[in-house]
């Protein structure tokens, strides 16, 4: 059986939330190319413009920086369906304060922003879709600040745990400690008591 051609998976995607004309179909095939990337590859590092937004056919990928101490901090840790760049950093076209990295394995589908907004241009359904999708990326980073500061390291843990299982089988313990704010060491007794 012939492999899915990977543009139908986004196809599928953006059909869940904006109908496409035969039209719309034929921009985005135009507007984004397939690229893959072994393990452990940054694809967008700090300090440089974002040159892409990137759509996850399979693999985890992160962003994160590194803070005063020089450790790394991941901000975003992301799986299929979903997009993944510096946000504000690649629609504004300035430097961005974090990189970009590859997990794992990840085949993916990207576009740049002038072609980004050539789409938006052409296609209704498409600029309803990236606005759907910039507010949702809004209102995650509004909601992970909350929690941050909310919950205890234990109900972090427990809710990225109910939200999305295959991350904590995928993503090294190091770099989920840091996406959930706290030490290796620490989320190592987590998990020891909530699996007890």
């Amino acid at each position: 059986m012939a492999e899915e051609n990977p543009i139908n998976k986004l196809l599928a995607f953006i059909k869940t939330r904006v109908s496409l004309t035969e039209q719309d179909i034929i921009l985005i095939e135009d507007s984004f190319e397939p690229v893959w990337f072994p393990k452990n590859r940054i694809i967008e590092e700090q300090d440089e413009v974002p040159k892409y937004i990137y759509y996850i056919i399979s693999g985890y990928l992160r962003l994160f920086h590194y803070n005063d101490h020089g450790d790394e901090v991941t901000s975003h840790i992301n799986c299929p369906p979903g997009f993944i760049t510096s946000y504000s950093s690649f629609i504004n076209q300035n430097k961005s304060a974090e990189n970009l990295e590859c997990i794992t394995e990840s085949e993916l589908l990207r576009t740049t922003k002038k072609d980004l907004d050539m789409l938006t241009q052409e296609s209704i359904a498409m600029k309803d879709f990236s606005i759907s999708v910039f507010q949702q990326s809004i209102e995650y980073n509004e909601n992970r600040s909350k929690e941050l500061a909310t919950l205890t390291a234990e109900q972090r843990y427990r809710k990225l745990m109910d939200t999305f299982p295959d991350i904590l089988q995928n993503v090294p313990i190091a770099y989920i400690a840091s996406f959930l704010g706290m030490k290796p060491e620490s989320l190592s007794r987590i998990r020891r008591k909530v699996a007890g």
